[in-house]
């Protein structure tokens, strides 16, 4: 079984190395389609990767910012494949280094931040202003700041909600499951599966009490905790 888990987690890879490869050379070949390409071509790869996808709740046309919990790639892909909105991913700086993957960051003008600079929190506030109010692109961020390795919730960083109360920003709490199932980064395999995207109430932080953002946390751990409870009972 072992065997099988890691020759479809080698496959994945591969299907989305190939498909990341196609977006790069499109991003360079018609800069002015950025958002079609990007949507499509995880689309795309959603597909060869053979995982369906279950949608709970409403995106919400309003949100200005859509936060979500982090496993693994999939999540992005995923969210870039079921909402077509040009999304403006928040990603470390190391990442944009990264061989031929940083390409897709930088050819498709997602946001950079630099953790160890402390004028990072000042660019991430003036590139998070540009998207939204210059290129109208909503903002995509993973409070946790990198991948979970099980169903419990990092500590979610302030940046997220200083940035938000700072713009008074529409947030849309966004909960993915499933994502380890279909690529396993931290493990090397791949045992398939299909995915849960479960849209949560959008905050108007503007109007918000002082503890939204202690409170989405909760509500976002109790959903997943239910998920993984639910399914265990149906096996």
């Amino acid at each position: 079984m072992k065997i099988f888990a890691r020759i479809r987690f080698y496959y994945s890879a591969f299907v989305i190395s190939f498909v990341v490869s196609m977006m790069i050379i499109l991003l360079f070949l018609l800069p002015r389609h950025k958002d079609k390409i990007l949507h499509y071509g995880n689309k795309t790869m959603l597909a060869l990767l053979g995982a369906q996808v279950e949608v709970v709740g409403k995106p919400d046309e309003k949100a200005q910012l859509y936060l979500v919990n982090h496993q693994g790639i999939v999540d992005i892909i995923t969210l870039e494949a079921i909402l077509d909105k040009n999304l403006n991913w928040v990603a470390k700086k190391e990442l944009f280094e990264v061989p031929w993957f940083g390409l897709l960051l930088k050819n498709g003008e997602m946001i950079s931040v630099d953790r160890e600079d402390r004028r990072g929190l000042i660019k991430l506030m003036k590139d998070v202003k540009h998207s939204l109010e210059v290129l109208h692109r909503p903002v995509a961020m993973f409070p946790e700041g990198t991948r979970a390795k099980d169903q419990k919730l990092l500590p979610f960083k302030e940046g997220a909600k200083f940035i938000a109360e700072k713009f008074g920003l529409i947030v849309q709490p966004v909960v993915v499951l499933g994502s380890k199932s279909v690529v396993n980064e931290h493990d090397k395999i791949s045992i398939g599966g299909n995915l849960k995207v479960i849209f949560l109430p959008s905050i108007d932080t503007s109007k918000a009490p002082k503890d939204w953002y202690e409170k989405m946390r909760k509500d976002m751990q109790t959903i997943i905790d239910n998920e993984y409870k639910e399914s265990a009972i149906s096996r």
